[in-house]
C-alpha cells in the first residue's frame, strides 16, 4: 500500500495524520507512506522527527465562512494543485487522505482530478471548512462525532462512517510507570500537566502563574506547563517578576514529549480540542478544560461538556477562569484521591482504541473497488 497524507497547520490536524501514518507503517512494513504539507509549517518540523518523509506545497488560508473567495482560493489555486499532482505523479499512491487544514484542500484535489481513491477525516463536532468543501468530492468522510452530520452538505452525508479521533502509537504505548520515573515522581507525587494546544492559550497561560506561585516549592506537587512557543518569552517575562522558580515546576514552549507527560500525568489542564481530547481519554487522565472561545460554532465548549457530563472533566469557560478559579478546580481534585481516581476510570471509559483499525480499513476497502 502506498498511501499519501496531507494535513496540518496545528497538532489538532497533524497528530491524526501521523497516527494513520503509523497504522499503516505497521500494517504494511513493505508499504510506503508519504505526507504533504505547508512550506515552513508546524508539520514540516514535526513529521520528519517521526521518520516519514515529507514534501511541501503551496497553500492558502481558508476562512471558516463559505465564501465565493474561499472556493476560488480552494479550486483555483494552481500553484498548489499543480505542486500535488506532480507530487502524485513521483509517488503514485493507492490513496490519499487528507486530516484538515487547509494545506490539504489542493492535495485532495489534485488526488480528485488524477482519480485516485480519497478519505477526509474531520476531527470535530462542527467541520472545518475545507473539509466542508472537499467532502463533495472525496469518496469517503470519517467523523468523529455523530453530532457532525449535520453540518455536512445533506447530498454527502452517504460518505460519511463514524471513525473517531486516531491517536499517535506513542501515546498509546507510553508506560505510567516508565513516564513517571522519567519525570523523577515518587507514588504520592501529583503530577500536573498543562497546555493550551499546540499555539498554546493566551488566558491559560495569565491564569497558571497563580497557580505556580501557589505551588511553587512544593514537595507533593510537580507541574510541567507549555507555553506555546510564540507566548513563551512574553510568559518568562511575567513569571521572572514575582518568583524564583523551584526544581517542581518546568515551564517549555513546546512539548514534543506529550506522550510521557500524558501518561505521567494526574491532572491535565488544556483546551478542549477534539484530539486533545481523545488523547486523554484514550489514556484515562482526569482533566480540567478550558474551551477556546474563539474557536468556529464554540466546537470546544461541545466537546469539554461531554466529558463534564461522563464525570471525566471539570469545565471553566474562558470568561470565568482566573487563577483563583483554576486553584479551586485543582485543589478539588487533588484534595479528593477517591474524585481523582473515579474520574481517571470515567475518562479511560470514554476513550476509543479501535479508530485505527477503522479507518485502515475504509482506506482498503476504497482501494480494492478500485482495482
Amino acid at each position: 500500500m502506498r498511501v499519501l497524507i496531507s494535513g496540518g497547520g496545528t497538532g489538532g490536524h497533524i497528530n491524526p495524520a501521523l497516527a494513520v501514518g503509523q497504522k499503516v507503517r505497521m500494517e504494511e512494513p513493505d508499504g510506503a507512506v508519504l505526507f504533504v504539507g505547508g512550506k515552513n509549517s508546524l508539520e514540516s518540523e514535526l513529521i520528519p522527527k517521526e521518520g516519514f518523509e515529507f514534501k511541501a506545497v503551496t497553500a492558502k488560508f481558508l476562512r471558516r465562512k463559505i465564501t465565493l473567495d474561499n472556493i476560488k482560493t480552494l479550486f483555483a489555486s494552481a500553484k498548489g494543485v499543480m505542486e500535488s499532482i506532480k507530487i502524485i505523479k513521483e509517488f503514485k499512491p493507492d490513496i490519499v487522505v487528507g486530516t484538515g487544514g487547509y494545506v490539504s484542500g489542493p492535495v485532495v484535489l489534485a488526488a480528485c482530478i488524477k482519480k485516485i481513491p480519497t478519505l477526509i477525516l474531520e476531527q470535530n463536532v462542527y467541520p472545518g471548512i475545507t473539509n466542508r468543501l472537499l467532502s463533495r468530492i472525496a469518496d469517503k468522510v470519517g467523523i468523529s462525532f455523530e453530532e457532525a452530520r449535520e453540518y455536512f452538505p445533506e447530498k454527502v452525508r452517504h460518505k460519511l462512517f463514524m471513525a473517531g479521533n486516531p491517536v499517535r502509537k506513542d501515546i498509546l504505548a507510553a508506560d505510567r510507570i516508565k513516564s513517571r520515573a522519567r519525570y523523577n515522581l515518587r507514588p504520592e507525587d501529583v503530577f500536573i500537566y498543562s497546555f493550551g494546544g499546540s499555539g498554546g492559550q493566551l488566558s491559560l497561560n495569565e491564569a497558571i502563574i497563580d497557580v505556580i506561585k501557589q505551588y511553587n516549592g512544593h514537595k507533593n506537587v510537580k507541574i510541567l506547563h507549555v507555553t506555546g512557543k510564540k507566548l513563551h518569552d512574553s510568559f518568562m517575562e511575567e513569571l521572572n517578576k514575582s518568583i524564583k522558580l523551584h526544581g517542581n515546576i518546568e515551564i517549555k514552549d513546546y512539548m514534543y514529549e506529550a506522550h510521557l507527560a500524558l501518561s505521567a500525568a494526574d491532572i491535565v489542564i488544556g483546551s478542549a480540542g477534539a484530539i486533545t481530547i481523545a488523547e486523554i481519554t484514550a489514556i484515562g487522565v482526569p482533566s480540567i478544560l478550558i474551551p477556546k472561545t474563539y474557536t468556529a460554532e464554540n466546537h470546544q465548549v461541545y466537546n469539554a461538556r461531554a466529558l463534564e457530563k461522563e464525570g471525566a472533566a471539570l469545565v471553566i469557560l474562558e470568561k470565568d477562569l482566573t487563577g483563583r478559579t483554576l486553584l479551586k478546580a485543582i485543589e478539588e481534585i487533588i484534595d479528593n484521591k477517591g474524585r481523582l481516581k473515579t474520574m481517571a476510570l470515567n475518562s479511560k471509559r470514554l476513550g476509543s482504541s479501535d479508530v485505527e483499525n477503522k479507518i485502515y480499513a475504509t482506506m482498503k476497502a476504497l482501494i480494492n473497488a478500485q482495482k
